[in-house]
Formats: C-alpha cells, sequence, structure tokens
C-alpha cells in the first residue's frame, strides 16, 4: 500500500506539472488561462498562441502521462522497494489516472488546469498503444461532422473504454477500469462544453469542420 500511495502522489505531482503554462512562462509569462476560452489544455493554446506554442504545450501533457504509466510503476525508489504484492496493472492504472487527475486539478497552479485529453493519450501511449488508431479515427470523424473538438474528445475517450473491453478483451480487469474511469473523467472535465453545445454557444473548429468551409 505504501508503494501504491506514494507512486500515485508522484503520478500527480507530475501531471500537475502544465505544459501550457510551463512553456508560457518561457515564452514571457504568458498566462493562456487568461486568455481565449480559459482552459490551460493544448485547444486553448492553439487558438491563443499558434501551433508552435501548441505544439509544445501537447509534447509536455503527453509525456507526463507517458512517464507516469509507463515508467514510474517499475521503477524502484529509494527508501521505497517494489512491493511483490501488489498487483503492477492496478498500479499502473492508478498512476495513470493520478497524472490525469494533476493535470485537470494541479496542485501547482490553483487546481486550475486542462481537460486532461493529451495525458490521457499519453498514458495511452505507455499502456496500450493500440488502443489509439481507433480513438484517433472517431475524434477525426467526430471533429469533421460537428466541428466540435470537445465531442470529438469525448467520443475519443469513449472508444478508448470500448475497445478495452469489447476489441481487445483479453485486457484485465485493471486496465478496463482504468479507461472506464478515464473516459467518465475526460466527459466530466468538458461539462461546461457539453452545456455550451446544448445551449448553441460553444465554438467549432471551423478549419476542421467539413459544414463549416
Amino acid at each position: 500500500m505504501l508503494e501504491l500511495a506514494t507512486k500515485s502522489l508522484i503520478a500527480y505531482l507530475l501531471g500537475a506539472i502544465m505544459g501550457s503554462l510551463v512553456i508560457g512562462r518561457l515564452s514571457g509569462g504568458v498566462d493562456i488561462r487568461r486568455l481565449g476560452s480559459g482552459n490551460a489544455g493544448g485547444t486553448n493554446a492553439l487558438r491563443t498562441q499558434g501551433v508552435l506554442f501548441a505544439l509544445g504545450v501537447i509534447v509536455i501533457d503527453v509525456l507526463k502521462g507517458w512517464f507516469a504509466a509507463r515508467w514510474l510503476p517499475n521503477v524502484s525508489l529509494p527508501l521505497l522497494p517494489i512491493d511483490p504484492m501488489l498487483d503492477r496493472a492496478w498500479l499502473t492504472g492508478a498512476c495513470g489516472l493520478s497524472a490525469i487527475l494533476g493535470h485537470i486539478y494541479p496542485v501547482w497552479y490553483d487546481f486550475r488546469g486542462g481537460k486532461g485529453a493529451a495525458t490521457l493519450v499519453g498514458v495511452t501511449l505507455g499502456t496500450e498503444p493500440r488502443f489509439l488508431l481507433p480513438a484517433l479515427g472517431v475524434w477525426v470523424v467526430v471533429v469533421l461532422l460537428t466541428g466540435f473538438v470537445g465531442l470529438a474528445t469525448i467520443a475519443a475517450a469513449l472508444t478508448l473504454a470500448l475497445t478495452a473491453v469489447f476489441v481487445f478483451n483479453e485486457n484485465s480487469l485493471a486496465t478496463i477500469t482504468f479507461f472506464a474511469v478515464s473516459a467518465a473523467v475526460i466527459i466530466y472535465a468538458h461539462r461546461d462544453n457539453v452545456a455550451r453545445m446544448l445551449s448553441g454557444t460553444e465554438n467549432r473548429a471551423r478549419r476542421l469542420w467539413l459544414f463549416g468551409r
């Protein structure tokens, strides 16, 4: 239990390193939470600061998810030996979920973070990279048909969960649970986007939306 608690905390703190705010600090003190939608994620970074800024944000946010899920569960830390009784799959899921929650609610930045999508991509790369292709396909289709990036992200997160359950059904309960809980977290993080979509005030990515051209 000590290893589970400690590594989950480390993963949370790692997830709380916000790519947008790190790049913003290096770019002269830009805080994108005061710009555009006010979100500290890659989409708002792209809309307000451009491609290069957003690319740096996404790289950081993906990498921290990858490190939390791929590297952290299997490393022996000083004064914290690997517990042979602890299931590595459940520890990996706990670290991945903690990193996502750290991204959404970063302790370093007043608990105002992003939506968790890029960090979920990083966790998936570190655990089940084969899941990304169907999720990416769904994301592209939804954003092309609707223009809503938030809706596409929700659909992609649900696709990851469904893929874990139905397509690659040899996966452990820990893997299925992680992707199911992550999908629920991503949906909750996008609740304001859902409300704006229902009210007709959500912005569309018109360069990607087929019907907006």
